[in-house]
């Protein structure tokens, strides 16, 4: 097989792979991404909320929290400026109990700490004059919480990387890689037409490949590449329309943050995720489910009806921690943490990625760079 040298490999065409793409084309690099499956963000990128957060529960100085933070004030700019559909709804976040009150005191602090703007405390009746529907003891509003269409967002930053001069090659997995003496990383895929590229720069944005292609690389020290957790979270539709026009969120859980109510831009909703942890990939959404869903949506929306859950789909998290464990902020490494000049490797890129993908995006050009 012959050997061809580029400038810059992204492994992985999800939301942060094109967004690290574009940004190194955009500062002049010449991109290669490889992406293992047939279309851009498929996986990860294509399962989830959809939710533009506003950095309310991270923890403080953190880079989940320094660059959702970032990564939405730029990410509602980038959307106006392409055209990029998206909505700033807000998000009410819904104590159903007496207990649950301090725990929104709890929450509020956080994000006052976090420097989140347009937060705010409601009593029970100013969360009904909102949304009549809702059941609450009181609630917490946040104005900043939005959504946006994962696909079209992907599609503006796939455009922008491919006008300066990156390109895409699919059905391209990677099978094996070394890092040579001068600091060059040889790659090589598999695929219908394998491909042995030799590079100045490789970026893992694989997500939840991103532990299996560092281990593929020979050269990648093991003790850099951290563990890897599934924690699937299934969602469900409902047949008909909610009276909602807001994101309904209850107080957080453990691994997640409950089982909230979405809409999309279209105004149809959706309920989810919950938190199971697997050992394998698996995207089916099990109908038995819904009853402990019905029984979470009920504490805020007692008219939901029975036999209004319909199954929708699954994403994974792809957590570097279980719960009670250390190390949740997302992992950007560059060569002072694994030693390798022209690697660049991100894991544990669950929520707020999208969010954030952006400043993800930037530092992943830093890294490079330095």
């Amino acid at each position: 097989m012959e050997t061809e040298r580029v400038d810059c490999v992204v492994i992985g065409a999800g939301v942060v792979g094109l967004a690290a793409a574009r940004a190194l084309a955009m500062a002049g690099r010449d991109v290669v991404v490889l992406e293992a499956l047939d279309l851009i963000g498929s996986v990860t990128s294509a399962r989830n909320s959809e939710v533009i957060h506003a950095g309310i529960y991270y923890p403080t100085g953190g880079l989940k929290h320094r660059l959702c933070l970032e990564g939405k004030r730029r990410l509602y700019d980038y959307c106006e400026t392409r055209g990029v559909p998206h909505r700033r709804c807000g998000k009410l976040i819904v104590a159903t109990s007496e207990a649950e009150n301090g725990t929104l005191e709890g929450i509020l602090a956080k994000a006052e700490a976090n420097g989140v703007e347009e937060m705010r405390m409601l009593s029970a009746a100013q969360t009904s004059a909102m949304e009549p529907d809702l059941a609450c003891t009181a609630a917490l509003w946040s104005g900043s919480t939005g959504i946006v269409s994962s696909h079209d967002l992907m599609v503006a930053y796939r455009g922008e990387a491919e006008d300066h001069g990156a390109m895409i090659a699919f059905n391209t997995p990677v099978l094996r890689g070394a890092a040579g003496d001068d600091g060059r990383i040889a790659i090589e895929t598999g695929g219908d037409s394998p491909i042995r590229l030799e590079a100045d720069l490789v970026v893992n944005a694989a997500g939840l490949g991103a532990q299996g292609v560092a281990r593929a690389v020979e050269g990648v020290p093991a003790d850099s590449i951290p563990p890897l957790f599934l924690a699937k979270g299934n969602y469900y539709g409902l047949t008909g329309r909610a009276p909602f026009t807001r994101l309904i969120y209850p107080v957080p859980v453990a691994g997640g943050l409950g089982v909230h109510l979405t809409i999309d831009l279209g105004g149809q909703a959706r309920f989810g995720p919950d938190v199971e942890w697997i050992e394998q990939e698996d995207y089916d959404v099990d109908p038995a489910r819904a009853e402990s869903f019905y029984e979470a949506v009920r504490r805020y929306w007692p008219g939901l009806r029975d036999g209004a859950l319909i199954p929708g789909y699954a994403g994974i998290r792809p957590k570097i921690a279980k719960p009670g464990g250390s190390g949740e902020d997302f992992i950007i490494q560059g060569p002072e943490d694994h030693g390798l000049p022209g690697y660049v490797a991100l894991y544990g890129i669950e929520s707020p990625g999208l969010t954030a993908s952006l400043a993800i995006a930037d530092r992943v050009v830093e890294k490079a760079s330095g």
